[in-house]
């Protein structure tokens, strides 16, 4: 949402400024149609040049995640904090083969399927599943758990801030684009060398066009965009660096509390529950869940 109103703020003050000081806009809205083509075409190629296809399509649907931001709310962090504490507490009660059941068809835990939005989200499940297995199967080494989660983290990391630097580099691009548009636009200027000051004047205004635009959208829309989607990305890998502490904590041997409240304290302070109010939540866990 605030995304959207950055945006309409940085139209109105630009164009509304330009206006009040005496500009035209027909000269600029003339030449739009044909600038904004050279420009947001060559701008659109380059993005197909230099990325996969899965690439570039998480790129134009991220403009969609930075304005919705982070999907992670408190309940979720809570809810993943609840998951894990149940985890950890029917590990302390019946060991490691006693998490089996649940590990192998989540869709199936009891455990699990409380949780419907951390059950869809593939990597948190794959993370939590997939780790747990590895106990299971005599990997006490927390250390070597350790190690094992943040090269999966590394690794997802990776990937999810792949679109917000496809689109850091268009923006980068944009401003080298606008020239090209507005020196194309000088050519067309010289080829009409004979007419009067009044139509070459309109004619090097529609040229300069060409870089207004290039630099208004890279500074001004696909740059600050493309830092949301980085934001964002950031915000939710979080989400699995709360799992990751859960775990290590649960091949430390820590006690289930002591494992989830570790897990707590990376949870992002603007949505950080309180100690109490995790406290309150696993206490209302019932026990045939665990």
């Amino acid at each position: 949402m605030f995304s959207i109103i950055g945006v309409v703020v940085v139209v109105v003050c630009v164009f509304g400024g330009y206006t009040m000081a005496g500009g035209k806009l027909s000269i600029v809205l003339h030449a739009l149609p044909f600038e904004f083509m050279i420009i947001g075409g060559a701008a659109a190629g380059s993005l197909l040049v230099a990325n996969s296809l899965g690439v570039v399509k998480r790129a134009l649907g991220g403009f969609g995640k930075a304005m919705r931001g982070p999907k992670w709310s408190e309940k979720d962090y809570r809810d993943l904090l609840c998951l894990l504490f149940s985890l950890a507490r029917l590990q302390k009660q019946k060991g490691n083969l006693g998490l089996e059941a649940h590990i192998e068809q989540p869709e199936e835990s009891s455990i699990f399927t409380q949780y419907p939005k951390i059950l869809k989200d593939h990597f948190a499940k794959s993370l939590i599943c997939d780790t747990t297995r590895m106990m299971t199967l005599d990997l006490d080494d927390p250390h070597q758990i350790d190690d094992y989660i943040d090269a999966q983290l590394e690794k997802h990391h990776h990937e999810a801030l792949e679109p917000g630097h496809a689109l850091t580099t268009v923006a980068d691009a944009l401003p080298a684009l606008g020239i090209v548009a507005a020196v194309l636009g000088v050519i067309k200027t010289m080829a009409s060398i004979n007419e009067p000051p009044e139509v070459l004047g309109e004619l090097i205004g529609s040229a300069l066009v060409g870089t207004f635009l290039g630099v208004f959208l890279s500074y001004g829309v696909v740059g600050p965009f493309a830092n949301r989607m980085k934001q964002v990305s950031e915000e939710e890998l979080r989400f699995y660096s709360v799992i990751k502490d859960v775990l290590v904590g649960m091949a430390h041997g820590y006690a289930p509390q002591v494992a989830v409240e570790v897990g707590r304290g990376n949870v992002p302070t603007p949505i950080q529950p309180s100690f109490y109010d995790i406290d309150e939540a696993v206490n209302e866990l019932p026990r045939e869940a665990a």
